[in-house]
């Protein structure tokens, strides 16, 4: 992955306080990453920076969609993601990220590179399981849910089969059983 200059926010020379940037994430953003589950991506990122004198709080804030397959019918269709992330920059000897909320950078650093943080709370906000809003309420018109329907298991059918398809002699045997007192 290669830095991107515009998720590098310079924060030495801003004053104590909130500060707020806007970034548009599209596909580009994801390809740099080497991401390829998302056919397009259309997503708004809100980022506010609070400086403090020996710390900075960054709040996170993302909606938008991305335009992924169903995992049901293999039809493409806009999912809407939201979601929003809480971090906490602190100063000390080392680079330390082993925490999901406290990043820590080493005395002297002047900016900090976001992008990791902003791809991570994207894919994290798309659900396991994507499925498309039309196999919910019946509009998609894809052939495939009916061929899904035509190949569902018959539980009954094949209860009667089984209940028909009985041989004689094992009709005697069960009448053993129950005869017992």
């Amino acid at each position: 992955m290669k830095v991107n200059k515009e998720f590098l926010i310079p924060f030495v020379g801003l004053k104590q306080g909130k500060h707020q940037f806007e970034f548009d994430i599209d596909k580009t953003f994801f390809d740099g990453f080497g991401f390829d589950e998302y056919n397009d991506v259309k997503v708004k990122v809100d980022l506010i920076l609070e400086k403090k004198s020996t710390m900075m709080e960054l709040s996170f804030k993302h909606k938008g969609f991305v335009n992924v397959p169903c995992d049901i019918t293999n039809e493409d269709f806009d999912l809407p993601i939201k979601g929003k992330l809480k971090l906490i920059v602190k100063f000390g000897e080392e680079f330390n990220n082993d925490n999901d909320e406290i990043l820590i950078l080493p005395h002297g650093e002047y900016q900090i590179d976001i992008s990791q943080y902003v791809y991570e709370m994207i894919v994290l906000s798309v659900p396991g399981k994507r499925v498309h809003p039309g196999v919910k309420d019946g509009t998609v018109g894809a052939g495939i849910l009916d061929k899904l329907d035509e190949l569902a298991p018959k539980e009954q059918q094949e209860e009667e089969k089984e209940e028909k398809s009985t041989d004689p002699r094992w009709d005697s045997l069960k009448k053993l059983l129950t005869d017992k007192k």
